[in-house]
């Protein structure tokens, strides 16, 4: 995907996300002037499945949130949510809307790869467009980050790129064999099921894994 020009949306040019890293909030940060494509102001479809089903619980976490829907989501459940991302402009933007609908999920500036710096356990991790952006050495640290805080029974959700999403464009596509072999110690994979992340740039949204992980 490198030199490839990001292709055109209804908003202007597309973001080439293969480039972003959650280590370099300044490369995220000017992105939420204006909504970037993946914050369409309502949780992705495929997560509201799950809390419809009662398997959205305990101590939630939504990791590398954006502007916080999935956690407001788990919030306006009755849940404690926690919503956290290198941003501090999505950060800012995830509390007032928390404010605004009168929900109580906090929301913290942190990083994904070092989650045992917010002394917190979670039953349930929420991930939409998080595992995607990682280079293969930080998805493994983000898995190590996500065992020191998910207790035994915990639940990890996964929305990312699928490899079957036709072209290049947009951030790297991920296939079911790479997800196994990231979880393969301290895990178990439910459930790796084909679903769609819905963006603004496209209606038809973009090819997706929906993955169901638990911690052993």
């Amino acid at each position: 995907m490198s030199g490839s020009k990001p292709p055109m949306g209804p908003q202007g040019p597309s973001i080439d996300w293969s480039e972003l890293r959650p280590r370099r909030p300044e490369d995220f940060g000017a992105l939420y002037a204006a909504p970037p494509p993946w914050d369409i102001g309502r949780p992705q479809r495929a997560f509201v499945e799950l809390a419809r089903a009662g398997e959205v619980k305990g101590r939630v976490l939504d990791v590398g949130c954006g502007t916080g829907e999935h956690a407001l989501m788990a919030a306006g459940l009755g849940l404690e949510a926690v919503g956290i991302d290198v941003v501090p402009a999505a950060i800012a933007i995830a509390q007032r809307k928390a404010a605004d609908r009168g929900l109580s999920a906090r929301f913290l500036v942190a990083n994904a790869l070092e989650l045992t710096s917010l002394n917190e356990r979670f039953d349930t991790v929420l991930d939409c467009g998080l595992f995607h952006i990682f280079k293969d050495d930080d998805r493994l640290r983000f898995v190590d980050s996500l065992r020191a805080v998910v207790p035994a029974g915990g639940r990890y959700y996964m929305l990312c790129f699928s490899d079957l999403q036709p072209g290049d464009s947009g951030p790297r596509r991920i296939a079911k064999s790479e997800i196994i072999a990231s979880f393969d110690n301290g895990w178990h994979i439910d459930a790796i099921d084909p679903a769609k992340i819905d963006i603004t740039t496209s209606a038809d949204g973009v090819l997706a894994w929906r993955a169901s992980i638990t911690r052993t």
